[in-house]
């Protein structure tokens, strides 16, 4: 740094004595300073008139005239440079910062007013001024609602828009990170027409995507290997829709996982392929769902119930949901049904929709039938009541049909109870 300094001071005496000798501009104090400030160089000697030079010196002493610098022809292949290349790197870049200098009256142009600093913190501005300031809502780093971040995503605006339901998708896992991380016009907008050509309504789109917001982050490709899959299976698009719409977890299953579970039940119920496809069709969650509960039911209904192999296909074949059944409630019901009612096993396989009944229903029917003389299952005896006449109607029906009574006097031996 002190020998960069030193360098410096010399070629500033050099050039103050250079202006003394003969430089139009002269400084300040005359030569006599000049030569006090650079105690130790000797003065320089007077510059050559044009008559003193070599002809091939002309042209270099002519470009290097005051105000008419130009760099001659043969600096233009660099075997020429001019006397500020030979300057030290310390002196061009003080010149350099004393060109670049701006102006302070100079006008801005309008093109360069992007590049005007920002206002300092500090600085006072007018009562409008602060009016017309609009602060932007502050984006939360970390939060618990994906409502924080509607405003500023324009995914989640679309899909509030579309009928999604923020509040129910952040419950499910990591849900609420996936839908921040994706564009819509990407990763939505082809998902959406996806399901649209499948069959899934427009109006049903947003409650599909807030049961099943994953399927937007699927392979588009895999997904329509899956529906091409059940197709291959005889499904037909009306069938495929209706599934997907009901199931909507359907899509996110692998052909092979798929493939599997129409095997396991064909081959545990002992259904046929046309039989297995109409199970599946009007209860599509039994593709997606687990099968440990499917298991636990069927050894239920065989071995504590006990129902026949053909019987247990009947009754699933009619009521599906028996499958999925709280096995619970699945016991309580049968006690009542059997050993209270007295209803046999092959009544039972008859109706099997009776299990899909609440038990006090069917409680407070009976009772009112056994009190009116009436509760009669017997389809061999005279006044008959199906089991599906007892839990399939509404009150008033029962009550003047079945019953033969009124519905005040059933709602006066309800408060009996």
């Amino acid at each position: 740094m002190a020998a960069w300094a030193r360098q410096a001071s010399r070629w500033r005496c050099l050039l103050q004595a250079a202006g003394a000798a003969g430089f139009p501009r002269r400084l300040r104090g005359g030569g006599s300073s000049a030569g006090r400030a650079c105690r130790g160089f000797s003065p320089l000697a007077p510059l050559p008139s044009r008559s003193d030079l070599p002809p091939w010196r002309w042209q270099a002493h002519r470009h290097g005239s005051v105000g008419k610098w130009s760099l001659p022809d043969s600096a233009k292949d660099g075997s020429f440079s001019s006397h500020e290349s030979n300057l030290p790197s310390p002196v061009k870049q003080e010149q350099a910062k004393a060109e670049t200098l701006p102006d302070p009256n100079a006008k801005i142009p309008y093109e360069d007013w992007d590049d005007i600093p920002p206002s300092s913190a500090l600085e006072e501005i007018s009562e409008e001024e602060a009016v017309r300031i609009i602060a932007e809502p502050i984006l939360p780093l970390q939060s618990s609602t994906l409502r924080d971040y509607v405003d500023h995503s324009e995914t989640l605006a679309k899909l509030v828009h579309l009928g999604v339901d923020l509040s129910q998708v952040e419950k499910r896992q990591k849900a609420g990170q996936l839908l921040l991380t994706l564009d819509f016009e990407k990763h939505i907008r082809k998902i959406l027409l996806f399901l649209k050509d499948v069959g899934v309504e427009d109006n049903q789109l947003g409650p599909f995507l807030t049961k099943n917001p994953y399927i937007l982050a699927e392979d588009l490709e895999a997904l329509e290997t899956r529906v091409a899959y059940l197709k291959s299976k005889k499904f037909g698009k009306a069938e495929i829709a209706q599934m997907v719409s009901r199931a909507p977890y359907l899509l996110l299953f692998s052909v092979e996982r798929l493939d599997n579970r129409l095997g396991f039940f064909k081959n545990e119920l002992g259904l046929s392929v046309k039989k297995t496809k109409d199970l599946v069709i009007r209860l599509p969650r039994l593709l997606t769902g687990k099968l440990e509960p499917v298991k636990e039911n069927l050894q239920v209904c065989q071995i504590e119930l006990g129902f026949q192999h053909n019987e247990i296909q009947q009754i699933v074949f009619k009521t599906p949901k028996i499958l999925t059944a709280n096995k619970k409630r699945l016991r309580q019901t049968f006690d009542y049904l059997h050993n209270i009612m007295g209803i046999p096993h092959h009544m039972l396989t008859r109706f099997p929709q009776v299990f899909n009944s609440k038990l006090l229903r069917i409680k407070e029917r009976h009772m009112f039938l056994t009190f009116l003389g009436r509760a009669q299952y017997d389809p061999a005896q005279p006044r008959y009541i199906s089991l599906d006449q007892l839990v399939s109607l509404p009150n008033e029906v029962f009550c003047t049909e079945i019953a033969k009574a009124s519905i005040q006097d059933f709602e006066k031996f309800l408060k009996t109870l």
